[in-house]
């Protein structure tokens, strides 16, 4: 603890505004050292992760390394981790990420490089096990250890049960850990089920440890491993025994921490309005009690006598805050006209609005808000859906070669002509050949990806008629550097951003719907909103955006909580079935990645337990009951600029 709010802490936790400034500051502390040792003429010893969490660190060391003369020739690595079955020049191998993103930038020896081999002999194993610890050792230790975390809490791949003794070993993988990793294979059934990690006594070993979090995703396993006592149910909790142990967190990440979430319960509050209404809604779920009937009693037994003191009493404030709610209610999400909108979330004029909806893959807009869609168009509005990426990374092997073989058969069995210059099956045989034959490890060929870029294009083209939006109001940019890469591997570049700008430009919206502030920067979803908040910069000076309103949808399977909905949107029993109806589309997606803990739960499930459940915590608040709501948050501009 170094102050009041962060009493509750038990690792040391600096919080940064992104992942960019985090990860800069533990590069540079890295490169301070290496040069550090350098003038000493001795070696620096390093510790390193892979996955998406440390890619800003090394793409900073490489620029140092490129422009401030950082030399590499003294430092000697070990990788914490590596998956058992994988060659090294397996593209999902931690092999190839680390030579890729940092090894074959910098000048390092390539003896000095030492990773676990995912391809050794069962029977040798413990004994190669045993020689990397030797290694570490006879170097005098791990200088500096960087690690990321898992949802599991696993740091490396010590996952729950690990000891805090542990060494160097093969470990089997958590069935959450794989299913996290599906996207990457292209499903969780090509996920190795073993790996080899360094152990968490292996990491206590270091002399200085910094462990690193990014987005929204990680927030409560933060929480977990900072705030609760060590545990090997939580590997990364047990890095509190550590004497230099630092977490670097971006906002997204600390909000479930009591400080954040709760900072009346660790100290003064400054009672702004969002702070006010957070206070009192989190107080009528303590006590399950609605907003109207909380007494003073109730906020003087739940730390909030502050808040009566200073805004009290509590029938005001209990007033104030479930209008503030009640008004965030509203089932015209473009305004309606001519009607009173003191009160309203969206005004009522122009209208009908042109409204934008982003998407950073198909299915995203859909998925989280279709009911909201449908209403848009059902009330006139002129409704644009823009898909950023293809999202042909995600579709599985095994249905596009479906796809195939039902067209290379077609045009026989329905006894269609064929045309003397092009037939339709020998192009499916083609492809099919292409498919069949390349190399799984290489990543697809371009003819197959477009093959499954028009399997999601024609998949969007059918849920999105369900819900009335017109055919040429849908507009797939297809962004260079998703085509161009692979997960964990995109770098966006000027021509991602100028096709953003021209479609705001071509539209010039009156309301847009976005997504991705809150994940990890370096996902589909994280680019994609870099690229979204570049775009709005770029504009930002048009006449017509001042009069834009900008509204955040949380993304798939997730929901803002109460205190953050801006606008809450009612569907119907008829309008969320007709939106689970249009999630049943995505053929490609189903069941291919689960996003919650409770595994091959199918995405409609998760769409209407959410929808529903939002509902429901506004009818325990004292609002009126509806079936399901999807729930927005408005950002202004002067936010995304």
């Amino acid at each position: 603890m170094t102050t009041e709010a962060e009493q509750f802490e038990r690792i040391i936790t600096e919080v940064f505004v992104d992942s960019l400034i985090a990860a800069t500051k533990v590069a540079g502390e890295i490169a301070d050292l290496i040069r550090a040792r350098n003038k000493e003429k001795k070696n620096t010893v390093l510790g390193l992760a892979t996955g998406s969490t440390p890619l800003p660190v090394y793409r900073e060391l490489v620029r140092q390394h490129r422009e401030e003369n950082l030399s590499f020739r003294n430092v000697y690595t070990f990788n914490l981790d590596e998956y058992y079955g994988l060659d090294t020049d397996h593209p999902e191998s931690y092999h190839q990420f680390m030579w890729q993103r940092l090894f074959s930038q910098v000048d390092i020896p390539k003896g000095h490089v030492h990773l676990p081999s995912g391809t050794i002999q069962r029977s040798d194993v413990f004994q190669f096990c045993d020689g990397y610890e030797e290694k570490i050792e006879s170097l005098g230790g791990l200088d500096y250890q960087i690690l990321g975390i898992g949802r599991t809490g696993h740091i490396g791949f010590n996952e729950p049960g690990s000891s805090k003794d542990s060494k160097t070993r093969l470990v089997s993988l958590d069935a959450l850990t794989r299913r996290d990793a599906a996207r990457d294979f292209l499903g969780e059934v090509n996920v190795p089920r073993y790996a080899i990690t360094m152990g968490v006594g292996t990491i206590l070993q270091a002399r200085k440890v910094v462990l690193m979090a990014w987005g929204q995703g990680k927030a409560e396993v933060v929480r977990q491993a900072v705030e609760e006592p060590p545990s090997e149910h939580l590997p990364a909790g047990l890095l509190q025994e550590h004497p230099d142990v630092r977490l670097f967190i971006d906002d997204p990440a600390s909000d479930q921490l009591t400080r954040f979430k709760i900072p009346w319960l660790v100290g003064p509050v400054d009672w702004q309005h969002r702070t006010i209404r957070k206070a009192v809604l989190w107080l009528s779920g303590k006590v399950n009690k609605p907003i109207l009937k909380l007494r003073d009693s109730d906020y003087n037994e739940h730390g909030l006598g502050e808040l009566l003191t200073e805004v009290g009493p509590a029938y005001d404030l209990n007033i104030k805050v479930f209008n503030q709610t009640q008004h965030t209610i509203s089932g015209w999400p473009g305004g309606k006209p001519d009607a009173d909108d003191t009160n309203r979330p969206e005004r009522a004029k122009p209208f009908p609005k042109r409204v934008l909806v982003l998407a950073s893959e198909p299915d995203e807009d859909i998925l989280c808000m279709g009911g909201t869609i449908h209403r848009l168009n059902n009330q006139g509005n002129q409704v644009h859906l823009a898909y950023l990426t293809s999202g042909n990374l995600a579709v599985p092997d095994g249905m596009a070669r479906q796809i195939l073989s039902l067209m290379s058969v077609m045009e026989g069995e329905l006894g269609v002509k064929k045309s003397e210059t092009f037939s339709l099956g020998q192009v499916a045989e083609v492809l099919l050949e292409e498919l069949q034959s390349s190399d799984e490890d290489s990543g697809d060929l371009k003819s197959i990806r477009q093959v499954k870029s028009l399997l999601r294009r024609n998949e969007v083209w059918n849920a999105s008629a369900s819900l009335k939006t017109d055919r040429k109001n849908l507009h797939f940019l297809d962004l260079p550097f998703y085509e161009k890469g692979r997960y964990r591997a995109f770098h966006p570049e000027k021509e991602d951003l100028g096709k953003l700008v021209s479609l705001f430009r071509e539209i010039e919206p009156h309301q847009i719907y976005f997504t991705g502030g809150l994940v990890d920067p370096v996902s589909v979803s994280g680019v994609s909103f870099g690229l979204f908040k570049q775009a709005i910069q770029a504009i930002s000076k048009d006449k017509w955006v001042k009069d834009t309103h900008f509204w955040s949808y949380r993304g798939i399977a997730q929901e803002w909580p109460l205190f953050e909905i801006d606008m809450a949107v009612p569907l119907s029993p008829d309008e969320l079935n007709l939106k689970i109806d249009a999630s049943f589309q995505y053929h490609s997606q189903r069941q291919q990645f689960p996003l919650c803990d409770a595994a091959y739960k199918e995405i409609w499930q998760q769409i209407d337990e959410l929808n529903r459940d939002t509902a429901k915590a506004y009818d325990s608040l004292g609002m009126a009951e509806y079936e399901a709501i999807e729930a927005f948050k408005r950002f202004k501009l002067e936010k995304l600029i």
